[in-house]
């Protein structure tokens, strides 16, 4: 638990810092994509799926690049892009002496790609965003909420069991505690928030409350199929990168679409 706190204080204070610091932010986000990506490879290759790991970390720290450059590309070269990068992954397929687990290969780095890199980039598009430095801290705050509740009255009071063939630490009483430590987070800062009603926060507080566990058990789901405690080791007490940000991978898109299309008409 000393090792969990630390930690948390310490990745606490990057993330305020990076926040405030729009060039700071860009790089810690490239970074965690990074090594988030790496343990996701090093998960599924426990399963002796022989991925593309140097193309997978390539094409997913290319992607929050261009994002934090605001490099604008049009659906036609989108759509050109994803070709090629499909032709890149079967022509290494080919490059292999032997043919083993072909679909798994291919599937599971675009996955990961898509997964890790593509949805914790919605971070660098929301901090891009008017009021983004606000805006960003407002989904941290509710998402990162969620996980602490979910984890301190899980841990106190938790009895019974969510989904045990999923995660058998993960309870019922977690879970509402995650939803209303959130809620009660989320309405604090959201004073701090002018460019949202105060309807439209409360919604989406409710929403990312409740997304951001299905992150997390999202996350929890691979590593049972992979048959891993963590997804690394590199935060003390707290496991891998991957392992702090899964609960934030599905709610930096849900944020971002909702702010950016529902709410302005698609």
């Amino acid at each position: 638990m000393i090792k969990r706190l630390v930690t948390s204080f310490l990745l606490s204070l990057i993330t305020i810092f990076s926040i405030v610091n729009y060039p700071v932010f860009g790089a810690i986000i490239t970074l965690f994509i990074f090594i988030a990506l790496y343990e996701f490879f090093y998960m599924v290759e426990k399963k002796e799926v022989r991925l593309f790991k140097p193309f997978g970390l390539l094409v997913g720290v290319f992607i929050p690049i261009t994002i934090y450059y605001r490099v604008s590309i049009k659906e036609g070269w989108q759509f050109l892009f994803v070709v090629i990068g499909l032709f890149l992954l079967f022509l290494l397929e080919l490059t292999k002496k032997e043919t083993h687990q072909t679909i798994l290969s291919i599937s599971a780095t675009v996955f990961g790609i898509i997964y890790i890199s593509w949805c914790f980039s919605f971070l660098i598009k929301i901090r891009q965003l008017p009021e983004g430095a606000l805006l960003t801290g407002f989904l941290l705050v509710v998402t990162k909420s969620s996980d602490i509740g979910a984890y301190v009255l899980g841990k106190k009071y938790g009895k019974t069991l969510l989904l045990e063939r999923v995660s058998p630490r993960k309870t019922f009483e977690g879970a509402l505690g995650g939803f209303l430590t959130a809620l009660a987070a989320g309405m604090v800062f959201s004073f701090f928030i002018t460019s949202l009603t105060f309807l439209e926060k409360f919604f989406l507080i409710m929403i990312l409350a409740i997304v951001s566990q299905l992150g997390d058990l999202f996350e929890s789901l691979i590593k049972r199929d992979c048959e891993v405690k963590d997804s690394g080791k590199i935060l003390p007490g707290m496991g891998g990168i991957l392992d702090v940000i899964d609960s934030i991978i599905f709610t930096a898109p849900t944020f971002y679409l909702y702010v950016t299309m529902m709410r302005r008409g698609f």
